[in-house]
């Protein structure tokens, strides 16, 4: 009896101790105060993950494959930039609209994305990333990752591909 009782006592002790650890799904971790790892979901088809420095990857949307950045924002060409161009078309009012997808280095390090990447010269001395000589952009409607609002846009905006190419009839967009 007396051993039934301390396998009992055991197991209580356990329950409470496993309690305590499973926690509020919307709290934060006790030890760094940050959310949880499960509290924040990426969009369906959106991956979080990219190999330290990357960029640049791809990711599945209601277009199909298209090229995001390393947080998993969508990139788009502007159909009025000229290929291999040294400069964007895109200027004043567009680029606030339409942010340029910029970077530090000479070859921003991609993952999944088959295009040719370079850089051209962007504004305050940035370079501008280009997928097969075409400048990169975002747009600014698109707050997380996953949104493709910009998606022909003045028939003009355009998702990027893997392969660099312009997605204009995308997913009936």
């Amino acid at each position: 009896m007396e051993k039934q009782l301390r396998i009992g006592l055991s197991v209580l002790a356990l329950a409470a101790a496993l309690a305590g650890c499973g926690g509020n799904p919307g709290s934060t971790s006790p030890t760094t105060g940050a959310p949880p790892a499960s509290a924040t979901a990426p969009a369906p088809g959106v991956s979080t993950t990219a190999a330290a420095g990357v960029e640049l990857k791809t990711a599945t949307s209601a277009a199909g494959p298209i090229v995001v950045d390393k947080d998993g924002k969508s990139v788009y060409f502007f159909a009025e930039d000229v290929k291999d161009s040294p400069t964007s078309a895109c200027k004043d009012e567009c680029a606030a609209a339409w942010p340029p997808v910029t970077t530090s280095s000479d070859a921003p390090a991609v993952e999944g994305v088959t295009g040719t990447i370079g850089t051209i010269g962007a504004a305050g001395g940035s370079k501008q990333i280009t997928i097969n000589g075409m400048p990169v952009y975002y747009y600014a409607k698109d707050t997380k990752a996953g949104d493709i609002l910009g998606q022909g846009v003045n028939n003009d905006w355009y998702l990027v591909s893997p392969s660099g190419e312009m997605l204009k009839s995308a997913g009936g967009y």
